[in-house]
């Protein structure tokens, strides 16, 4: 698949707010700082398209990009952020839980973890999450470009383990540094769109 073009169709800090067509969507999730803004701006080949920051919790908003007027590309918040108060937390969680669990245009979600790190617990959660919504469970593990290549098959393992999952060409090593695998993704994206 080629990406022609790519708009950001709409910011969305509550619910009211999420696009009201039938476009059909791919979420991504992550725990803060996993790098799903990286990878946005490296898939979509747009530098400042998602805005990144050192700082976790810079995506406090459901991102839609209009991916070749056809579908979209969805960045969730980053979860597992404890330096935000009480009441963002709770907001940040009831605009996702209410995008994951009542959005129809949702197709298929991909879980971001860092390739460096065995996910975490809520890493785990939300996988879970995705498969018992009847979502294929695919993982991109980002920072790929952080570790030697001869470490690879021992932290795929190590993500396989923790989040049970039987078939390795579920995860997908990615670098945002490098668009390590984006075509395999874009070819996924697009079995997934088209189907």
């Amino acid at each position: 698949m080629k990406i022609k073009s790519v708009n950001l169709d709409q910011v969305a800090g509550f619910p009211s707010q999420f696009p009201n067509d039938n476009f059909e969507e791919i979420a991504f999730a992550g725990r803060s700082n996993v790098g799903k803004s990286s990878f946005i701006n490296s898939f979509l080949d747009k530098k400042n398209l998602a805005k990144t920051s050192s700082k976790p919790g810079k995506t406090k908003t459901i991102n839609f990009y209009k991916i070749n007027d056809k579908f979209r590309l969805v960045d969730l918040p980053g979860y597992g952020y404890a330096k935000v108060s009480k009441t963002e937390k709770e907001k940040w969680n009831n605009l996702i839980h209410q995008y994951l669990y009542e959005r129809e245009n949702l197709k298929e979600v991909f879980l971001l973890v860092d390739i460096r790190h065995a996910p975490t617990k809520q890493d785990k959660e939300m996988y879970d999450w995705i498969i018992d919504s009847g979502f294929t469970g695919f993982v991109i593990a980002t920072k790929y470009d952080k570790i030697p290549k001869t470490h690879l098959k021992k932290h795929i393992k190590e993500i396989m383990k923790t989040l049970n999952i039987d078939d390795e060409g579920l995860i997908f090593a990615y670098s945002s540094i490098t668009s390590h695998n984006k075509n395999v993704l874009l070819e996924q994206v697009e079995v997934i769109v088209n189907s």
